[in-house]
């Protein structure tokens, strides 16, 4: 074989590497694209079985499991006409729970119920909240509370503090601060409301 054959067939096969190299990373790059485009399907999806789900839970007055695996379910449905929020409420008070939106924090006091939710999602509606606006809560057993928002309070997670013993019932919403944040911070913004 001559030299000129040779450095064609060596030139030939590194080519043929280089070619494979990039169909491999063009492979690659559109399996994570695919991936990174599921998320938002999957949360799609999860909101709609959720909405279902409090539908059901409403229906049979008890709580009903979005999907069979779930370790929550609904509990009730908040909504503030004024910014056209709608968010179901999931049982549990976990960082899980919270995943796919607000949750009541479990164990507190009679007249106190404390809603949870990431701020990036669910709850980032809280900073176009204001004094007045009115906050309504549908409870799986059909009953409706409508509590009307009094004041904002920011505090140090370990810092949050209620009275136990208030003379109306409160709501209160929490979640991290400031909302534009990109990392967790040990702020809590508190959104309280009375019922009316």
């Amino acid at each position: 074989m001559s030299a000129t054959a040779t450095a064609t067939m060596a030139g030939w096969r590194a080519g043929s590497v280089l070619r494979g190299g990039c169909m491999a990373l063009c492979l690659l790059g559109l399996a994570l694209m695919a991936k990174g485009a599921m998320v938002p399907l999957k949360a799609a999806v999860a909101q709609a079985l959720l909405e279902r789900a409090f539908d059901r839970s409403l229906a049979e007055h008890r709580p009903v499991k979005p999907w069979p695996w779930a370790d929550t379910a609904p509990v009730a449905r908040i909504s503030i006409e004024r910014l056209g929020v709608r968010e179901v409420v999931l049982s549990g008070g976990t960082g899980q729970a919270m995943a796919f939106g607000p949750t009541v924090m479990p164990r507190t006091t009679a007249g106190v119920t404390i809603m949870a939710a990431h701020r990036d999602t669910h709850f980032r509606f809280i900073r176009d909240l204001q004094v007045g606006d009115v906050i309504r809560v549908e409870t799986v057993h059909g009953t409706i509370q409508r509590y009307h928002v009094t004041g904002f309070q920011t505090v140090r997670w370990d810092r949050f503090a209620y009275d136990r013993n208030p003379a109306l019932p409160r709501l209160a919403l929490t979640t991290c601060w400031p909302i534009e944040a990109v990392r967790h911070g040990p702020w809590r913004r508190i959104v309280w409301a009375e019922a009316e």
